[in-house]
């Protein structure tokens, strides 16, 4: 090679070099070849799955786009944002190597991993008090979030080994919980009903009595008007000062849906990691499973049950078990995540892979809730798997004599009603009719009514043996 100054050899090398200086690096780059439906497709792009995307065109404004997939040199995506306007030929571009300039007024809250294209969201302190969306951008209009960091999606998890039992009781508020289904502190329990039986009622009662550090409700799939409602009308100025809402409404795309999710989980396991005990609200594991279902089927995974592909029911004990005490029993997040029930089927698919994979289940049941009964809480479909970790064994025994009333005069009570049954015939049936307005009154609740849980056993004891239940 001639070491002329002139040679073109020569220039490129002294090229090569002042980009090397500059740090500049390579970038590799796609091309949107297709879309249908809710997946891109883009050629000669080489990035793992799970890594953020830009696909942009001169005329408008970048996509945000996750690799979902691959086969061969095509690369399958899901957008985060609206696709309307692209068109192919489109650039494909690992974000990594794009540095998106935020518009005025919307500051970016969500950083890229340099070199691996993994996201990451903002976590801090500065969270509390504030309503975001599933890109930890603020939503409530309230300025930019300070006191955060940027720290990536992609935890892991804790070896199950190193997890304190679960020994301690929480205080949630509801005295039919409290008593009949006590909850411990690390428990992971769902919410189980239909449609408009008072789901968000009782998680909203939850959120304002129970006895925890800091509240982190996720928001995921449900209708947007819900998200104003639930802060205002629920949580109140009192309980948002201690919560962190994350929002991802029904018309988010299902990539943001499933990331809302994750996300409300990370920001619980950091408060967590810190020494706090974090109750977290899902509403619901339902839409998150069905966000899920959408991207599988889009990409060409074949249904299984009910149109449920085999990824939905692997992905829901990955976000599950996420929750729980922390390291060495330092930390705690307690997890309440709704189920919604289709057509009130207590053996919907996803109802019965998240009854199995949780530590028990509060059913909530639609005729209960027709003849006013609130919170309308079926005992007799109800169960804390830990309960008997957590109470005195007069406790448990309490209980479990509540219960047996209880379902007696279930069994008999259409007898009852009709006139059919003769007084004396059945003594435990005669006790559970004597007994039974006294129960029912303290399975009841008030919503803006706290129920202690140091005076649940007395009012339990109380309504067994006199009929009559506290307030």
């Amino acid at each position: 090679m001639s070491h002329d100054p002139s040679c073109k050899w020569q220039r490129y090398l002294v090229d090569a070099k002042d980009r090397v200086n500059r740090g500049s690096t390579l970038e590799v780059r796609g091309t949107l070849t297709r879309l249908t439906g809710l997946v891109l497709e883009a050629s000669g792009l080489r990035a793992p799955v799970g890594s953020q995307c830009m696909v942009s065109m001169t005329s408008q404004n970048p996509v945000l786009a996750e690799v979902v997939g691959f086969s061969n040199d095509r690369a399958y995506l899901m957008p985060a944002g609206d696709v309307h306007g692209l068109s192919s030929g489109a650039s494909v571009v690992p974000a990594a190597a794009y540095v998106p300039v935020p518009r005025l007024g919307e500051p970016r809250a969500a950083d890229i991993e340099s070199g691996a294209g993994l996201l990451r969201l903002p976590l801090g302190d500065g969270l509390l008090g504030r309503v975001v969306d599933a890109h930890g951008a603020p939503m409530d209009r309230m300025g930019p979030i300070v006191d955060v960091m940027a720290r990536p999606m992609d935890r892991t998890p804790i070896n199950a080994m190193d997890r304190a039992p679960v020994r301690e009781p929480l205080d949630t508020g509801v005295r039919a919980i409290n008593a009949l289904l006590t909850v411990g502190r690390g428990q992971r329990i769902g919410l189980f009903s239909g449609s408009g039986v008072g789901k968000s009622v009782l998680l909203g009662m939850m959120a304002r009595y129970t006895k925890a550090d800091v509240i982190v409700v996720g928001l995921i799939g449900e209708r947007g008007r819900e998200v104003k409602e639930f802060i205002e009308d629920i949580l109140g100025e009192q309980g948002r000062e201690r919560s962190v809402v994350v929002a991802a409404p029904a018309d988010a795309p299902p990539m943001l849906r499933m990331q809302g999710a994750s996300y409300a989980t990370a920001i619980a396991e950091h408060f967590r990691d810190k020494g706090c005990h974090v109750l977290l609200l899902m509403d619901s594991l339902t839409r998150y499973a069905m966000a899920q279902r959408e991207i599988a089927l889009a990409i060409g995974e074949p249904p299984a049950t009910k149109g449920y592909p085999p990824s939905c029911f692997a992905k829901l004990p990955q976000l599950v078990e996420r929750s729980g005490n922390g390291l060495g029993g330092v930390g705690s997040i307690t997890a309440f995540y709704t189920v919604l029930s289709e057509g009130d089927d207590q053996q919907d698919p996803i109802a019965d892979a998240a009854r199995a994979i949780l530590d028990g289940h509060i059913v909530l049941s639609r005729s209960l809730a027709e003849a006013g009964h609130y919170p309308a809480i079926d005992i007799e479909q109800s169960a804390s798997r830990v309960m008997h970790n957590v109470v005195s064994r007069d406790h448990f025994e309490l209980a479990r004599r509540f219960r047996a009333v209880n379902s007696r005069y279930q069994k008999g009570r259409d007898l009852v009603q009709i006139g059919a049954y003769v007084s004396g015939s059945d003594p435990a049936l005669d006790e559970a009719i004597r007994l039974h307005l006294g129960m029912t009154a303290f399975l009841q609740q008030d919503m803006y009514a706290s129920a202690q849980f140091e005076d649940c056993l007395g009012q339990m004891s109380e309504a067994l043996e006199s009929g009559i239940s506290a307030p």
